[in-house]
Protein backbone atom coordinates (compact mmCIF):
# COMPACT_ATOMS: atom_id res chain seq x y z
CA UNK A 1 0.00 0.00 0.00
CA UNK A 2 2.82 2.38 0.90
CA UNK A 3 4.52 1.59 -2.37
CA UNK A 4 1.33 2.43 -4.25
CA UNK A 5 0.92 5.76 -2.40
CA UNK A 6 4.54 6.60 -3.14
CA UNK A 7 3.99 5.84 -6.83
CA UNK A 8 0.89 8.08 -6.95
CA UNK A 9 2.76 10.92 -5.19
CA UNK A 10 5.62 10.72 -7.70
CA UNK A 11 3.15 10.87 -10.59
CA UNK A 12 1.34 13.89 -9.08
CA UNK A 13 4.62 15.75 -8.46
CA UNK A 14 5.75 14.99 -12.02
CA UNK A 15 2.45 16.27 -13.45
CA UNK A 16 2.65 19.46 -11.37
CA UNK A 17 6.27 20.01 -12.45
CA UNK A 18 5.39 19.49 -16.13
CA UNK A 19 2.47 21.91 -15.79
CA UNK A 20 4.64 24.62 -14.16
CA UNK A 21 7.40 24.21 -16.77
CA UNK A 22 4.83 24.21 -19.57
CA UNK A 23 3.35 27.51 -18.35
CA UNK A 24 6.74 29.18 -18.21
CA UNK A 25 8.32 27.75 -21.32
CA UNK A 26 6.41 26.57 -24.35
CA UNK A 27 6.97 26.27 -28.09
CA UNK A 28 4.41 26.71 -30.87
CA UNK A 29 4.88 24.79 -34.12
CA UNK A 30 3.61 26.18 -37.43
CA UNK A 31 3.07 23.17 -39.69
CA UNK A 32 1.38 25.11 -42.52
CA UNK A 33 3.14 25.09 -45.89
CA UNK A 34 3.14 28.89 -46.25
CA UNK A 35 3.99 29.51 -42.56
CA UNK A 36 0.96 31.74 -42.21
CA UNK A 37 1.04 31.59 -38.41
CA UNK A 38 4.71 32.50 -38.14
CA UNK A 39 5.09 36.23 -37.58
CA UNK A 40 7.77 38.12 -39.48
CA UNK A 41 10.80 39.40 -37.62
CA UNK A 42 9.78 43.01 -38.28
CA UNK A 43 6.36 42.51 -36.66
CA UNK A 44 7.91 40.74 -33.68
CA UNK A 45 10.38 43.60 -33.15
CA UNK A 46 7.52 46.11 -33.10
CA UNK A 47 5.55 43.99 -30.62
CA UNK A 48 8.49 43.52 -28.26
CA UNK A 49 8.71 47.28 -27.73
CA UNK A 50 5.09 47.57 -26.56
CA UNK A 51 5.24 48.10 -22.80
CA UNK A 52 1.63 49.07 -22.10
CA UNK A 53 -1.65 47.66 -23.48
CA UNK A 54 -2.75 48.22 -27.07
CA UNK A 55 -6.51 47.72 -27.14
CA UNK A 56 -7.96 46.54 -30.45
CA UNK A 57 -11.66 46.61 -31.31
CA UNK A 58 -12.41 44.53 -34.41
CA UNK A 59 -15.78 45.25 -36.03
CA UNK A 60 -15.67 42.20 -38.27
CA UNK A 61 -18.26 40.26 -36.30
CA UNK A 62 -21.75 38.91 -36.97
CA UNK A 63 -23.72 35.83 -37.99
CA UNK A 64 -24.75 36.78 -41.54
CA UNK A 65 -21.32 36.87 -43.15
CA UNK A 66 -20.65 35.14 -46.47
CA UNK A 67 -18.39 32.13 -45.94
CA UNK A 68 -15.42 33.96 -47.53
CA UNK A 69 -15.62 36.74 -44.95
CA UNK A 70 -16.04 34.31 -42.08
CA UNK A 71 -12.64 33.07 -43.23
CA UNK A 72 -11.25 36.61 -42.99
CA UNK A 73 -12.80 36.88 -39.53
CA UNK A 74 -11.12 33.68 -38.33
CA UNK A 75 -7.77 34.60 -39.90
CA UNK A 76 -7.90 38.00 -38.16
CA UNK A 77 -8.61 36.34 -34.82
CA UNK A 78 -5.79 33.84 -35.26
CA UNK A 79 -3.32 36.58 -36.19
CA UNK A 80 -4.25 38.63 -33.12
CA UNK A 81 -3.80 35.54 -30.96
CA UNK A 82 -0.29 35.18 -32.42
CA UNK A 83 0.38 38.83 -31.53
CA UNK A 84 -0.88 38.19 -28.00
CA UNK A 85 1.40 35.18 -27.64
CA UNK A 86 4.40 37.40 -28.42
CA UNK A 87 3.24 40.20 -26.11
CA UNK A 88 0.24 39.93 -23.80
CA UNK A 89 -0.15 43.72 -23.98
CA UNK A 90 -2.01 43.10 -27.25
CA UNK A 91 -5.64 42.93 -26.09
CA UNK A 92 -8.45 42.49 -28.61
CA UNK A 93 -12.19 41.98 -28.82
CA UNK A 94 -14.66 41.43 -31.67
CA UNK A 95 -17.69 43.73 -31.83
CA UNK A 96 -20.79 43.58 -34.01
CA UNK A 97 -21.92 47.22 -34.49
CA UNK A 98 -25.12 46.05 -36.25
CA UNK A 99 -26.28 43.60 -33.58
CA UNK A 100 -28.71 45.93 -31.81
CA UNK A 101 -31.41 47.34 -34.13
CA UNK A 102 -31.98 50.33 -31.82
CA UNK A 103 -28.38 51.56 -32.19
CA UNK A 104 -27.67 50.19 -35.67
CA UNK A 105 -28.09 53.46 -37.62
CA UNK A 106 -26.24 55.52 -35.01
CA UNK A 107 -23.32 53.07 -35.06
CA UNK A 108 -23.15 53.13 -38.86
CA UNK A 109 -23.02 56.92 -38.82
CA UNK A 110 -20.46 57.03 -36.01
CA UNK A 111 -18.09 54.61 -37.72
CA UNK A 112 -18.55 56.26 -41.12
CA UNK A 113 -17.65 59.64 -39.62
CA UNK A 114 -14.34 58.12 -38.51
CA UNK A 115 -13.59 56.96 -42.04
CA UNK A 116 -14.75 53.36 -41.54
CA UNK A 117 -17.24 52.97 -44.34
CA UNK A 118 -19.55 49.94 -44.35
CA UNK A 119 -19.21 47.36 -47.10
CA UNK A 120 -22.21 45.81 -48.83
CA UNK A 121 -21.76 42.20 -49.93
CA UNK A 122 -23.60 39.77 -52.13
CA UNK A 123 -24.23 36.50 -50.30
CA UNK A 124 -24.70 33.48 -52.58
CA UNK A 125 -25.01 30.38 -50.45
CA UNK A 126 -27.20 27.29 -50.71
CA UNK A 127 -28.47 28.53 -54.06
CA UNK A 128 -29.93 31.72 -52.53
CA UNK A 129 -28.84 35.33 -53.06
CA UNK A 130 -29.03 38.07 -50.44
CA UNK A 131 -27.25 41.21 -49.24
CA UNK A 132 -25.18 41.76 -46.12
CA UNK A 133 -23.45 44.79 -44.59
CA UNK A 134 -20.15 44.43 -42.74
CA UNK A 135 -17.55 46.75 -41.23
CA UNK A 136 -14.12 45.36 -42.18
CA UNK A 137 -12.22 47.67 -39.84
CA UNK A 138 -10.39 47.67 -36.54
CA UNK A 139 -9.52 50.43 -34.08
CA UNK A 140 -6.25 50.21 -32.17
CA UNK A 141 -5.78 52.45 -29.11
CA UNK A 142 -2.56 53.11 -27.21
CA UNK A 143 -1.57 55.80 -24.72
CA UNK A 144 -4.46 58.09 -25.66
CA UNK A 145 -3.98 57.68 -29.41
CA UNK A 146 -6.16 55.73 -31.86
CA UNK A 147 -5.52 54.52 -35.40
CA UNK A 148 -7.92 52.99 -37.90
CA UNK A 149 -6.78 49.67 -39.38
CA UNK A 150 -8.40 48.48 -42.64
CA UNK A 151 -8.98 44.75 -42.86
CA UNK A 152 -9.99 44.72 -46.53
CA UNK A 153 -7.49 45.05 -49.39
CA UNK A 154 -9.43 46.18 -52.44
CA UNK A 155 -8.47 45.38 -56.02
CA UNK A 156 -10.23 46.45 -59.21
CA UNK A 157 -12.25 43.59 -60.70
CA UNK A 158 -11.59 41.18 -57.82
CA UNK A 159 -14.22 38.62 -56.82
CA UNK A 160 -15.20 38.28 -53.15
CA UNK A 161 -12.90 35.27 -52.78
CA UNK A 162 -9.98 37.17 -54.37
CA UNK A 163 -10.80 40.14 -52.14
CA UNK A 164 -10.57 37.99 -49.02
CA UNK A 165 -7.40 36.26 -50.23
CA UNK A 166 -5.73 39.64 -50.84
CA UNK A 167 -6.93 40.88 -47.46
CA UNK A 168 -5.61 37.85 -45.55
CA UNK A 169 -2.18 38.39 -47.11
CA UNK A 170 -2.32 42.05 -46.06
CA UNK A 171 -3.44 41.51 -42.45
CA UNK A 172 -0.06 41.24 -40.75
CA UNK A 173 1.21 44.38 -42.50
CA UNK A 174 -1.99 46.31 -41.70
CA UNK A 175 -1.77 45.57 -37.95
CA UNK A 176 2.03 45.93 -37.74
CA UNK A 177 1.79 49.26 -39.55
CA UNK A 178 -0.90 50.44 -37.12
CA UNK A 179 1.13 49.35 -34.09
CA UNK A 180 4.20 51.08 -35.49
CA UNK A 181 2.32 54.37 -35.89
CA UNK A 182 1.13 54.14 -32.28
CA UNK A 183 4.40 53.16 -30.65
CA UNK A 184 7.24 54.46 -32.85
CA UNK A 185 8.11 58.17 -32.62
CA UNK A 186 8.66 60.09 -35.85
CA UNK A 187 12.32 60.31 -36.84
CA UNK A 188 12.59 60.82 -40.59
CA UNK A 189 12.25 64.19 -42.31
CA UNK A 190 10.87 64.72 -45.81
CA UNK A 191 11.30 67.84 -47.96
CA UNK A 192 8.57 68.74 -50.46
CA UNK A 193 10.42 70.65 -53.18
CA UNK A 194 9.04 74.03 -54.21
CA UNK A 195 10.20 76.72 -56.60
CA UNK A 196 9.82 74.95 -59.97
CA UNK A 197 6.06 75.31 -60.23
CA UNK A 198 5.34 72.01 -58.55
CA UNK A 199 1.77 71.11 -57.65
CA UNK A 200 0.07 73.42 -55.15
CA UNK A 201 -0.26 72.22 -51.58
CA UNK A 202 -4.00 71.69 -51.93
CA UNK A 203 -3.43 69.30 -54.86
CA UNK A 204 -1.16 67.01 -52.82
CA UNK A 205 -2.88 67.58 -49.47
CA UNK A 206 -4.45 64.12 -49.13
CA UNK A 207 -1.14 62.28 -49.58
CA UNK A 208 0.81 64.72 -47.40
CA UNK A 209 -1.78 64.28 -44.64
CA UNK A 210 -1.18 60.52 -44.79
CA UNK A 211 2.62 60.97 -44.77
CA UNK A 212 2.41 63.12 -41.64
CA UNK A 213 1.26 60.04 -39.70
CA UNK A 214 4.79 58.65 -40.18
CA UNK A 215 7.24 61.46 -40.90
CA UNK A 216 8.07 65.12 -40.39
CA UNK A 217 7.14 67.10 -43.52
CA UNK A 218 8.42 70.51 -44.59
CA UNK A 219 8.45 72.56 -47.81
CA UNK A 220 11.86 73.32 -49.29
CA UNK A 221 12.64 75.84 -52.00
CA UNK A 222 15.78 75.92 -54.10
CA UNK A 223 15.46 79.65 -54.87
CA UNK A 224 18.36 80.58 -52.60
CA UNK A 225 20.82 78.38 -54.48
CA UNK A 226 21.87 81.26 -56.73
CA UNK A 227 22.88 83.49 -53.81
CA UNK A 228 24.07 80.90 -51.29
CA UNK A 229 24.50 77.43 -52.83
CA UNK A 230 26.49 76.01 -49.92
CA UNK A 231 23.82 76.85 -47.32
CA UNK A 232 21.10 75.50 -49.61
CA UNK A 233 23.03 72.26 -50.03
CA UNK A 234 23.69 71.94 -46.29
CA UNK A 235 20.03 72.58 -45.45
CA UNK A 236 18.80 70.07 -48.04
CA UNK A 237 21.15 67.37 -46.75
CA UNK A 238 19.38 67.51 -43.37
CA UNK A 239 16.38 65.78 -44.96
CA UNK A 240 16.15 62.02 -45.43
CA UNK A 241 13.96 62.20 -48.55
CA UNK A 242 12.92 64.77 -51.14
CA UNK A 243 9.71 64.68 -53.19
CA UNK A 244 9.29 66.69 -56.37
CA UNK A 245 5.62 66.55 -57.37
CA UNK A 246 5.10 67.49 -61.02
CA UNK A 247 7.50 70.40 -61.59
CA UNK A 248 6.58 72.45 -64.69
CA UNK A 249 9.40 75.05 -64.69
CA UNK A 250 12.97 74.08 -65.73
CA UNK A 251 15.65 73.45 -63.13
CA UNK A 252 18.75 75.62 -63.32
CA UNK A 253 22.22 74.06 -63.45
CA UNK A 254 22.87 75.36 -59.93
CA UNK A 255 19.71 73.67 -58.63
CA UNK A 256 20.60 70.43 -60.40
CA UNK A 257 24.07 70.42 -58.86
CA UNK A 258 22.66 70.79 -55.34
CA UNK A 259 20.14 67.99 -56.04
CA UNK A 260 22.88 65.83 -57.51
CA UNK A 261 25.07 66.31 -54.45
CA UNK A 262 22.11 65.51 -52.22
CA UNK A 263 21.98 62.10 -53.91
CA UNK A 264 25.77 61.75 -53.75
CA UNK A 265 25.54 62.20 -49.97
CA UNK A 266 23.07 59.30 -49.69
CA UNK A 267 19.79 61.21 -49.91
CA UNK A 268 16.69 59.41 -51.19
CA UNK A 269 14.30 60.96 -53.69
CA UNK A 270 10.88 60.48 -55.26
CA UNK A 271 10.37 62.16 -58.63
CA UNK A 272 6.98 62.58 -60.32
CA UNK A 273 7.81 64.02 -63.73
CA UNK A 274 5.73 65.05 -66.76
CA UNK A 275 7.80 65.15 -69.95
CA UNK A 276 4.70 66.32 -71.87
CA UNK A 277 2.61 69.40 -71.11
CA UNK A 278 -1.03 68.31 -71.21
CA UNK A 279 -3.79 68.66 -68.62
CA UNK A 280 -7.17 66.98 -68.64
CA UNK A 281 -8.82 70.24 -67.49
CA UNK A 282 -7.52 72.04 -70.60
CA UNK A 283 -9.83 69.91 -72.76
CA UNK A 284 -12.99 71.20 -71.11
CA UNK A 285 -13.37 74.20 -73.40
CA UNK A 286 -15.60 75.18 -76.31
CA UNK A 287 -13.63 73.10 -78.79
CA UNK A 288 -12.97 70.10 -76.54
CA UNK A 289 -9.37 69.86 -77.68
CA UNK A 290 -5.86 71.09 -76.96
CA UNK A 291 -2.28 70.43 -78.04
CA UNK A 292 0.17 68.27 -76.13
CA UNK A 293 3.74 69.54 -76.39
CA UNK A 294 7.09 68.50 -74.98
CA UNK A 295 8.02 69.95 -71.58
CA UNK A 296 11.72 70.63 -71.05
CA UNK A 297 12.63 70.57 -67.36
CA UNK A 298 16.37 70.49 -68.05
CA UNK A 299 16.59 67.14 -66.26
CA UNK A 300 17.30 64.82 -69.20
CA UNK A 301 21.07 64.61 -68.63
CA UNK A 302 20.47 64.42 -64.87
CA UNK A 303 18.35 61.25 -65.08
CA UNK A 304 20.35 59.87 -68.03
CA UNK A 305 23.46 59.68 -65.85
CA UNK A 306 21.48 57.79 -63.21
CA UNK A 307 20.21 55.27 -65.78
CA UNK A 308 16.72 56.34 -66.91
CA UNK A 309 15.23 58.47 -69.66
CA UNK A 310 11.68 59.86 -69.62
CA UNK A 311 10.57 60.13 -73.23
CA UNK A 312 8.21 62.94 -74.39
CA UNK A 313 5.58 60.54 -75.69
CA UNK A 314 2.06 59.88 -74.44
CA UNK A 315 1.05 56.37 -73.41
CA UNK A 316 -2.40 55.30 -74.60
CA UNK A 317 -3.77 52.11 -73.07
CA UNK A 318 -6.83 50.00 -73.80
CA UNK A 319 -6.96 49.14 -70.09
CA UNK A 320 -7.71 52.56 -68.66
CA UNK A 321 -10.04 54.58 -66.46
CA UNK A 322 -13.02 56.22 -68.18
CA UNK A 323 -13.61 59.92 -68.62
CA UNK A 324 -16.88 61.52 -67.54
CA UNK A 325 -18.49 63.76 -70.17
CA UNK A 326 -21.75 65.69 -70.16
CA UNK A 327 -24.17 65.21 -73.05
CA UNK A 328 -27.40 67.08 -73.80
CA UNK A 329 -28.49 70.53 -72.67
CA UNK A 330 -29.95 72.04 -69.51
CA UNK A 331 -32.47 69.66 -67.91
CA UNK A 332 -31.60 66.92 -70.43
CA UNK A 333 -27.93 66.90 -69.41
CA UNK A 334 -26.58 63.41 -68.79
CA UNK A 335 -23.16 62.37 -67.54
CA UNK A 336 -21.63 59.41 -69.29
CA UNK A 337 -18.49 57.40 -68.54
CA UNK A 338 -16.63 56.87 -71.80
CA UNK A 339 -13.47 54.92 -72.55
CA UNK A 340 -10.42 57.20 -72.41
CA UNK A 341 -7.03 55.70 -73.41
CA UNK A 342 -4.97 58.49 -71.83
CA UNK A 343 -5.77 57.43 -68.24
CA UNK A 344 -3.92 54.09 -68.00
CA UNK A 345 -4.63 51.84 -65.05
CA UNK A 346 -1.09 50.59 -64.52
CA UNK A 347 -0.41 47.07 -63.31
CA UNK A 348 1.96 46.48 -60.42
CA UNK A 349 5.06 44.34 -60.14
CA UNK A 350 3.82 41.44 -57.96
CA UNK A 351 7.34 40.49 -56.86
CA UNK A 352 8.38 43.70 -55.09
CA UNK A 353 7.23 44.78 -51.60
CA UNK A 354 6.27 48.27 -52.83
CA UNK A 355 3.78 46.93 -55.33
CA UNK A 356 2.94 43.43 -54.07
CA UNK A 357 -0.83 42.90 -53.82
CA UNK A 358 -1.42 46.49 -55.01
CA UNK A 359 -4.52 47.83 -56.71
CA UNK A 360 -4.25 49.39 -60.16
CA UNK A 361 -2.64 52.84 -60.20
CA UNK A 362 -4.28 55.56 -62.28
CA UNK A 363 -2.18 57.80 -64.53
CA UNK A 364 -3.16 60.78 -66.70
CA UNK A 365 -1.19 61.44 -69.88
CA UNK A 366 1.64 59.21 -68.70
CA UNK A 367 5.01 59.12 -70.43
CA UNK A 368 7.26 56.20 -71.23
CA UNK A 369 10.47 55.44 -69.34
CA UNK A 370 13.54 53.79 -70.86
CA UNK A 371 16.11 52.16 -68.58
CA UNK A 372 19.77 52.49 -69.56
CA UNK A 373 22.71 50.22 -68.86
CA UNK A 374 24.91 51.22 -65.95
CA UNK A 375 25.79 49.89 -62.50
CA UNK A 376 22.48 50.95 -60.93
CA UNK A 377 19.93 48.20 -60.22
CA UNK A 378 16.60 49.03 -61.85
CA UNK A 379 13.26 47.51 -60.89
CA UNK A 380 10.11 48.24 -62.89
CA UNK A 381 7.33 48.99 -60.41
CA UNK A 382 4.43 49.97 -62.66
CA UNK A 383 3.74 49.40 -66.33
CA UNK A 384 0.96 49.67 -68.87
CA UNK A 385 -0.95 46.71 -70.31
CA UNK A 386 0.04 44.79 -73.44
CA UNK A 387 -2.48 46.80 -75.48
CA UNK A 388 -0.59 50.08 -75.49
CA UNK A 389 0.17 52.74 -78.07
CA UNK A 390 2.76 55.52 -77.99
CA UNK A 391 2.00 58.95 -79.40
CA UNK A 392 4.70 61.51 -80.09
CA UNK A 393 4.29 65.23 -79.52
CA UNK A 394 3.29 67.81 -80.52
CA UNK A 395 -0.12 66.38 -81.23
CA UNK A 396 -3.77 67.31 -80.81
CA UNK A 397 -5.77 65.66 -78.03
CA UNK A 398 -9.52 65.74 -78.64
CA UNK A 399 -12.38 64.66 -76.37
CA UNK A 400 -14.09 63.20 -79.44
CA UNK A 401 -11.72 60.27 -79.17
CA UNK A 402 -13.73 59.10 -76.16
CA UNK A 403 -16.84 58.77 -78.33
CA UNK A 404 -15.15 56.55 -80.95
CA UNK A 405 -14.47 52.84 -80.83
CA UNK A 406 -10.70 52.39 -80.44
CA UNK A 407 -8.84 50.69 -83.27
CA UNK A 408 -6.92 47.86 -81.60
CA UNK A 409 -4.37 47.58 -84.40
CA UNK A 410 -2.69 50.77 -83.14
CA UNK A 411 -2.33 49.38 -79.60
CA UNK A 412 0.65 47.19 -80.44
CA UNK A 413 3.57 48.57 -78.40
CA UNK A 414 3.28 46.11 -75.51
CA UNK A 415 3.99 46.88 -71.84
CA UNK A 416 5.56 50.28 -71.22
CA UNK A 417 7.45 51.22 -68.06
CA UNK A 418 5.72 53.99 -66.09
CA UNK A 419 7.55 53.87 -62.74
CA UNK A 420 11.00 52.52 -61.88
CA UNK A 421 13.06 52.04 -58.72
CA UNK A 422 16.80 52.80 -58.85
CA UNK A 423 19.11 51.33 -56.21
CA UNK A 424 22.87 51.33 -55.80
CA UNK A 425 25.88 53.64 -55.82
CA UNK A 426 25.09 56.57 -58.09
CA UNK A 427 27.71 58.40 -60.14
CA UNK A 428 27.45 62.20 -60.11
CA UNK A 429 25.88 63.81 -63.18
CA UNK A 430 28.64 66.44 -62.88
CA UNK A 431 31.61 64.09 -62.67
CA UNK A 432 34.45 65.42 -64.88
CA UNK A 433 32.35 68.44 -65.82
CA UNK A 434 32.74 72.14 -65.02
CA UNK A 435 30.58 72.89 -61.99
CA UNK A 436 28.04 75.73 -62.25
CA UNK A 437 28.73 76.78 -58.63
CA UNK A 438 31.39 75.93 -56.08
CA UNK A 439 30.58 73.77 -53.09
CA UNK A 440 32.96 73.00 -50.23
CA UNK A 441 32.99 69.29 -50.84
CA UNK A 442 32.08 67.67 -54.15
CA UNK A 443 31.31 63.95 -54.19
CA UNK A 444 31.49 61.93 -57.41
CA UNK A 445 29.95 58.70 -56.16
CA UNK A 446 27.25 58.09 -53.58
CA UNK A 447 26.98 55.41 -50.93
CA UNK A 448 24.18 52.89 -51.55
CA UNK A 449 20.96 54.86 -51.88
CA UNK A 450 17.59 54.76 -53.64
CA UNK A 451 15.48 56.80 -56.04
CA UNK A 452 12.05 56.28 -57.60
CA UNK A 453 11.06 57.94 -60.89
CA UNK A 454 7.40 58.08 -61.96
CA UNK A 455 6.56 59.32 -65.45
CA UNK A 456 3.45 61.27 -64.48
CA UNK A 457 2.93 63.98 -61.88
CA UNK A 458 -0.82 63.37 -61.69
CA UNK A 459 -0.31 60.11 -59.80
CA UNK A 460 0.02 62.19 -56.61
CA UNK A 461 -2.62 64.79 -57.50
CA UNK A 462 -5.92 64.71 -55.61
CA UNK A 463 -9.07 66.43 -56.82
CA UNK A 464 -10.56 69.37 -54.95
CA UNK A 465 -14.28 69.89 -54.43
CA UNK A 466 -16.36 72.25 -52.31
CA UNK A 467 -15.33 70.34 -49.18
CA UNK A 468 -11.62 70.53 -49.96
CA UNK A 469 -9.16 67.85 -51.13
CA UNK A 470 -10.68 64.49 -52.06
CA UNK A 471 -9.36 61.02 -51.31
CA UNK A 472 -6.46 60.15 -53.63
CA UNK A 473 -7.32 56.46 -53.38
CA UNK A 474 -10.75 56.95 -54.99
CA UNK A 475 -11.24 57.66 -58.69
CA UNK A 476 -14.46 59.53 -59.32
CA UNK A 477 -14.43 58.89 -63.06
CA UNK A 478 -14.67 55.12 -62.60
CA UNK A 479 -16.31 55.25 -59.15
CA UNK A 480 -13.87 52.74 -57.72
CA UNK A 481 -10.78 52.59 -55.57
CA UNK A 482 -7.31 52.87 -57.12
CA UNK A 483 -3.87 52.21 -55.68
CA UNK A 484 -2.31 55.68 -56.05
CA UNK A 485 -2.09 56.61 -52.38
CA UNK A 486 -1.01 53.17 -51.23
CA UNK A 487 1.63 52.96 -53.96
CA UNK A 488 3.13 56.34 -53.05
CA UNK A 489 3.06 55.55 -49.33
CA UNK A 490 4.72 52.19 -49.93
CA UNK A 491 7.31 53.91 -52.12
CA UNK A 492 8.19 56.42 -49.40
CA UNK A 493 8.21 53.71 -46.71
CA UNK A 494 10.53 51.58 -48.82
CA UNK A 495 12.89 54.48 -49.49
CA UNK A 496 13.06 55.34 -45.78
CA UNK A 497 12.32 52.01 -44.11
CA UNK A 498 14.94 50.94 -41.57
CA UNK A 499 13.01 48.23 -39.70
CA UNK A 500 11.90 46.08 -42.61
CA UNK A 501 8.17 46.73 -42.06
CA UNK A 502 7.52 47.19 -45.79
CA UNK A 503 8.89 43.69 -46.49
CA UNK A 504 5.95 42.13 -44.65
CA UNK A 505 3.86 43.01 -47.72
CA UNK A 506 5.71 40.39 -49.79
CA UNK A 507 4.33 37.45 -47.83
CA UNK A 508 2.20 35.00 -49.79
CA UNK A 509 -0.65 33.27 -47.98
CA UNK A 510 -2.75 30.76 -49.89
CA UNK A 511 -6.41 30.79 -48.83
CA UNK A 512 -8.59 27.88 -49.98
CA UNK A 513 -12.34 28.38 -50.45
CA UNK A 514 -15.27 26.07 -51.03
CA UNK A 515 -17.03 26.27 -54.39
CA UNK A 516 -20.45 27.67 -53.48
CA UNK A 517 -22.04 26.81 -56.85
CA UNK A 518 -20.88 23.23 -56.54
CA UNK A 519 -22.14 23.11 -52.94
CA UNK A 520 -25.61 24.28 -54.01
CA UNK A 521 -25.66 21.85 -56.96
CA UNK A 522 -24.51 18.78 -55.02
CA UNK A 523 -26.04 19.63 -51.65
CA UNK A 524 -28.68 16.84 -51.72
CA UNK A 525 -26.17 14.20 -52.82
CA UNK A 526 -23.78 14.92 -49.96
CA UNK A 527 -26.58 15.16 -47.42
CA UNK A 528 -27.73 11.70 -48.45
CA UNK A 529 -24.17 10.36 -48.30
CA UNK A 530 -23.43 11.86 -44.89
CA UNK A 531 -26.82 11.35 -43.19
CA UNK A 532 -28.92 8.73 -44.95
CA UNK A 533 -26.16 6.32 -45.99
CA UNK A 534 -24.80 5.76 -42.42
CA UNK A 535 -28.38 5.07 -41.22
CA UNK A 536 -28.98 2.61 -44.06
CA UNK A 537 -25.69 0.84 -43.33
CA UNK A 538 -26.48 0.74 -39.62
CA UNK A 539 -29.95 -0.73 -40.30
CA UNK A 540 -28.50 -3.29 -42.72
CA UNK A 541 -25.87 -4.32 -40.16
CA UNK A 542 -28.56 -4.67 -37.48
CA UNK A 543 -30.74 -6.81 -39.76
CA UNK A 544 -27.84 -9.12 -40.72
CA UNK A 545 -26.69 -9.36 -37.08
CA UNK A 546 -30.16 -10.33 -35.88
CA UNK A 547 -30.62 -12.78 -38.75
CA UNK A 548 -27.34 -14.55 -37.94
CA UNK A 549 -28.09 -14.48 -34.22
CA UNK A 550 -31.56 -16.07 -34.67
CA UNK A 551 -30.21 -18.69 -37.03
CA UNK A 552 -27.37 -19.56 -34.64
CA UNK A 553 -29.47 -19.85 -31.50
CA UNK A 554 -32.74 -21.11 -33.08
CA UNK A 555 -31.94 -24.67 -32.21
Amino acid sequence: MKKKIKYIAIVLIALIAINVIGNKAFKRFDLTKDKRYTLSESAINILKDVESPITIDVFLDGDEFPSEFRRLQSETKQLLEEFNNVNDNIVFSFINPLEDDTTRDANIQLLSDRGMRPMELSVNESGKSSKAIIFPWALASFDGQTVVIPLIKNKIGATQQELVSNSVQHLEYAFADGFSKLTKPKRRKIAILKGNNQLDDINIADFIKKLQEYYYIAPFTLDSVASNPQKTSNDLNKFDLIISAKPTAPFSEEEKLVLDQYTMNGGKSLWLIDAVAMEIDSLYNDTGKNYAVSRDLNLTDFFFKYGVRINPSIVGDMYSAPITLATGNDSDTRFMRLKWPYSPLASANPHHPITHNLNRVKFDFANQIDTLKNSIQKTVLLRSSELTKLEGVPREINLEEATKEPDTKFYNKGNQTLAVLLEGKFTSAYKNLIKPVKLDKMVDQSPSTKMIVIADGDVIKNNVDRNGPTDLSFDRSSNQEVGNKEFLLNAVNYLLDDNGLINIRSREVAVAFLNQQKIAKEKTKWQLLNIALPLVLLGLFGFIFNFIRKKKYAA
